[in-house]
This record gives structure tokens, C-alpha cells and sequence, in this order.
């Protein structure tokens, strides 16, 4: 159902121009206060942090359009509009993956501690968990991050999606058991997190070859995203040998002043990395059982604009 005949069947109901003004800016209250949510629902089913703001200015522009007074559940409501759009977004993303020049990883975040602290929010926005998202379809996608991000109950779920809830049940089952097939399952306490990342940036930062092979674990997988613009990886690199010596010397660039600068990245570890004093790219580190298992690095200078300042994330 879409929002349009939401209005017209009860749920709510266009504005008349003489109270729009007024109601414009209740709007605006009302989607500001519940906009790190909207935004965090759209990012999470696209991977794109360009993509989820288009989305919320779609989402804003139906909004505005809407008698308040008629709507019962307004989060409910405003989530129920980002996730359709971002639905259409994310089968064009589709499109336009087939044709990416290599890997295509998410668009990585700076986030603030309190994303590290909530832990589900943590694994369910980490580099890992959103490539693991990749294998589902658009719609198995979006009930599984509202169902087990955002615990929306069925019923919501199938009016976001236009299936009725039971075939949102079936959706919801067949998602999980894709996304526990695949997802990383080891557990590292923070102290670990803490103490493994500061030792691989110690040894990317000087080439030190046995210390990487120290701190990854046997199967670390490392991918990068250049986006056809900037060197990176083609394929994925997987195995400790292989993946210290790329990080040894140097994968991003050679022959240059680099700089290493611990952040939080998607709610986790990961490395800042600047050549001649400009971000040249962000690496987020996968660690589990105080071994590095993941290296995600994203080059791509279309993907970066998100890693200068932290962006608020909630649930």
C-alpha cells in the first residue's frame, strides 16, 4: 500500500493549503527528532551513506506532505516510507553493482563510542555484517534489518513492504538462516578489540611483516574498494602470509609520507589513512578472538566524505 492511499483510507490525510505553514514546521520537528533512526534504517539496507540521504530527502518531501493529526504511530509511519524508498533505491544499486570497476565494499562512517557500546547496533552497521547483507534480495533485506535491527513487528513490516505478514514470516526465516550461514561468529571482549588493533597499526605503520603475521588470524580476508579510480585490490586476498606481506608494504600507496590514526569505523575498529597529510583512504579491521579477520579498506574518494566527522546512528 502506498503512502498516498494510506491518507485517503483513514491513516492519514492530505493537508489543505491554508494550514501548511504551520504544519511545516511541526513536520520538521517531528522528522528531525527521528532522523538518525530513518537514517540508520536507509544506510543499513543500502551501504550507501550518499544514497541514504537521497532517501531521506524522499522520505521528507512525502512527509511534509501529511496531515500529523492524522497519523497514529509517526515513527512508525516515517520508517514505513524510508524503508519503500529506499527499497527503489537499493534495486537501482543493483544495477549500477554489476558494473563497479572491482569490490564493491559499503561506504564507511566515523562513528562516535556510544555505536561501539550498543552492541547489536555495532555488529548490525560493521563492514562484515553489510557485505553479508549483500546475498539477500531487496525485500529479504529490508525485513531482516527491521525485524532483527529494529524489532518492527510483522504487521508494520508488511504494510513497509507491501506482503502480507505471513509471507513476511517466510521472508524473515529465510533471511536469518542466509545471514547466520555467513556472519562472523568469533567474540572479542573490547580489551581484545583495543589491544589487537593497536598492534596492527603498529606493524602497518612500520612494515613490520612477523608482527602482522602475529596479530592475523589464518583465514583474514583483505578486500579494497578503489571504485576504478584509485588503486586497490581486484580480488580479495585471503590468508595471513598473503595479507601481511600486501600490508607490509604498503597496499595503498608506496613512496609516500602516510600517516595511521586509530578511529571508530562502522561502530568498530578501523584505521585512518592519510598520504601527504590527505585521507587517502579508511581500513576497517574485523577482529575476533584477538585476531585481525577482516581488513576492509575503501579508497574510493566518492566513499569518504562520511570519515571526516562522526555521523549519529540510533535504533
Amino acid at each position: 500500500m502506498s503512502e498516498r492511499s494510506e491518507r485517503t483510507t483513514g491513516t492519514a490525510e492530505p493537508l489543505g493549503r491554508a494550514d501548511r505553514v504551520d504544519s511545516v514546521d511541526s513536520a520538521t520537528e517531528v522528522f528531525v527528532a527521528h532522523r538518525n533512526l530513518l537514517f540508520t534504517v536507509a544506510y543499513e539496507m543500502l551501504g550507501s551513506a550518499a544514497d541514504a540521504e537521497d532517501v531521506l530527502q524522499e522520505t521528507w518531501l512525502r512527509w511534509v506532505d501529511v496531515d500529523l493529526a492524522t497519523v497514529r504511530e509517526q515513527r512508525a509511519y516515517l520508517v514505513r516510507i524510508v524503508t519503500r524508498q529506499a527499497l527503489d533505491r537499493l534495486r537501482a544499486l543493483g544495477r549500477r553493482k554489476e558494473s563497479y570497476v572491482g569490490p564493491w565494499l559499503p561506504e564507511p562512517l566515523l562513528t562516535a563510542p556510544d555505536v561501539a557500546e550498543d552492541v547489536e547496533l555495532a555488529d548490525s552497521v560493521s563492514m562484515a555484517m553489510l557485505l553479508v547483507l549483500e546475498v539477500l534480495a531487496p525485500t529479504e533485506r529490508a525485513v531482516f534489518v527491521l525485524r532483527e535491527v529494529f524489532d518492527v513487528d510483522y504487521d508494520e513490516i508488511a504494510e513497509a513492504v507491501g506482503r502480507s505478514p505471513s509471507a513476511v514470516r517466510q521472508l524473515a526465516y529465510r533471511a536469518r538462516a542466509h545471514v547466520s550461514a555467513r556472519r562472523p561468529r568469533g567474540i572479542a571482549s573490547p580489551a581484545e578489540i583495543r589491544a589487537a588493533l593497536q598492534a596492527f597499526q603498529r606493524a602497518v605503520e612500520t612494515g613490520d611483516l612477523q608482527g602482522l603475521l602475529d596479530i592475523l588470524a589464518p583465514d583474514v580476508v583483505a578486500l579494497s574498494d578503489g571504485g576504478g579510480v584509485r588503486h586497490a585490490l581486484l580480488r580479495p586476498i585471503v590468508g595471513a602470509d598473503k595479507v601481511a606481506r600486501l600490508l607490509a608494504a604498503g597496499w595503498w600507496k608506496r613512496d609516500a609520507a602516510r600517516s595511521v590514526e586509530l578511529v571508530q569505523v562502522n561502530g568498530g575498529p578501523g584505521l585512518l589513512v592519510r598520504v601527504n597529510g590527505e585521507i587517502d583512504g579508511v581500513v576497517a579491521v574485523r577482529v575476533e578472538n584477538g585476531c585481525v579477520t577482516g581488513a576492509y579498506h575503501v579508497r574510493n574518494p566518492e566513499k569518504l566524505s562520511r570519515v571526516e566527522r562522526e555521523t549519529a546512528l540510533s535504533r
